[in-house]
């Protein structure tokens, strides 16, 4: 009798970015329920091998932050309003470099909006949430799959860089429940946290060719660990305006700025010959891909561009829609948001845009502003 090869099931997002987290190691999920992010606190009440109830959000940022000095890799969800609470303690999580991961699940705003209608309402939010206009890793899953595989490089990339991670969901994605093939998922190994080599003497902040310090725990044994979220040198002590702690901090910066190419991921589905892009991101993404098949059906070249690293933005991203005579954003805000992050506020011939509010784009608002 032949093996079956495969394995549906009725799953959403939430279920599948819960397991990848916890296959790749993450060790506690510390949460505040808020629609519509509700999904990864009981998911992760199940699966995770620790879980904290905290009594707010501004709660759960500080004992995340507690977790991740102590060697833990800490995860939590939530949605705007509750990342807005966050913002003050992941600033300190930023400046601290302490590794961790945030689910942000958008909904419609401003303000509480409505928590049960998604949206694509947060990127301009987290371009400026770190003082100074430092980024973020941003990773934003087009689809099932790539809730498995980026929840996994979100792991990844918080503890290689030292950094909170974000990964930037919607309603839809994680509360809609789609036929889908659980065997098409990799098994994920645990990301390895075991301290790299460093050029004696230790110093917490001190940092190598490769713009990371060597992370040890509080409580090791072996060294002295300072977590200093104000501005300091590699000591990690406070010396208010010296050159070493100026560097230090643009050394924050430059870290995820200069290696973003190994954290980059991005869809290109090229067409020969083909004059017009459509770029997309998140949940906007499968419509445009039915919008893009549906263009090419009736004559008309077209390539696709869904980008998957938002933050920092990659080299490639600008020579991919530099290279194309049209380029149409397609995202369900009103104002052009990954367009605006990329190119400015100025209209232009050359970009078109999609924007959608309270409601999913269609794949026919697409196909007609390409052809306009």
């Amino acid at each position: 009798m032949k093996k079956t090869t495969s394995k549906k099931v009725l799953i959403d997002a939430s279920k599948i970015m819960t397991e990848a987290l916890v296959q790749s190691g993450a060790d506690v999920f510390v949460g505040y329920p808020i629609t519509p992010s509700n999904l990864f606190y009981s998911n992760a009440k199940e699966r995770f091998p620790e879980f904290l109830a905290g009594p707010d959000e501004i709660s759960v940022l500080q004992w995340m932050a507690g977790y991740a000095a102590a060697g833990k890799i800490p995860v939590t969800a939530t949605s705007f309003p509750g990342l807005a609470l966050m913002t003050e303690s992941l600033n300190m999580a930023f400046m601290m470099e302490l590794p961790m991961v945030i689910v942000l699940v958008q909904r419609l705003g401003p303000s509480t909006g409505s928590a049960t209608t998604g949206a694509q309402g947060d990127l301009k939010f987290l371009e400026g949430v770190i003082s100074g206009g430092f980024s973020m890793p941003i990773f934003s899953p087009s689809n099932f799959k790539d809730a498995w595989t980026l929840s996994n490089e979100a792991i990844k990339t918080a503890v290689k860089f030292r950094t909170p991670v974000v990964i930037l969901t919607s309603k839809e994605m994680v509360m809609t429940q789609k036929s889908f093939d659980i065997k098409s998922l990799e098994p994920l190994e645990k990301v390895d946290k075991t301290p790299k080599a460093f050029d004696p003497p230790y110093e917490p902040y001190k940092a190598g060719k490769d713009m990371v310090p060597t992370f040890y725990p509080l409580g090791n044994k072996k060294y002295q660990v300072r977590f200093n979220s104000s501005t300091h040198a590699a000591d990690g002590l406070i010396h208010k305006g010296s050159p070493e702690s100026m560097r230090n901090t643009i050394r924050l910066r430059d870290k995820l700025n200069q290696r973003v190419d190994e954290f980059s991921h991005y869809e290109l589905d090229a067409e020969d010959g083909a004059k017009d892009l459509v770029v997309s991101w998140g949940i906007t993404a499968d419509t445009s891909r039915d919008a893009v098949a549906n263009l090419r059906e009736s004559g008309r070249k077209v390539s696709l561009l869904i980008v998957k690293t938002i933050l920092p933005v990659p080299q490639v991203i600008y020579d991919i829609i530099d290279s194309y005579d049209m380029v149409t954003f397609a995202e369900e805000n009103l104002t052009g948001q990954y367009k605006q992050l990329l190119v400015g506020k100025r209209t232009s011939s050359k970009y078109k845009m999609v924007n959608k509010f309270g409601s999913m784009i269609d794949p026919s608002e697409i196909e007609e502003m390409v052809k306009s």
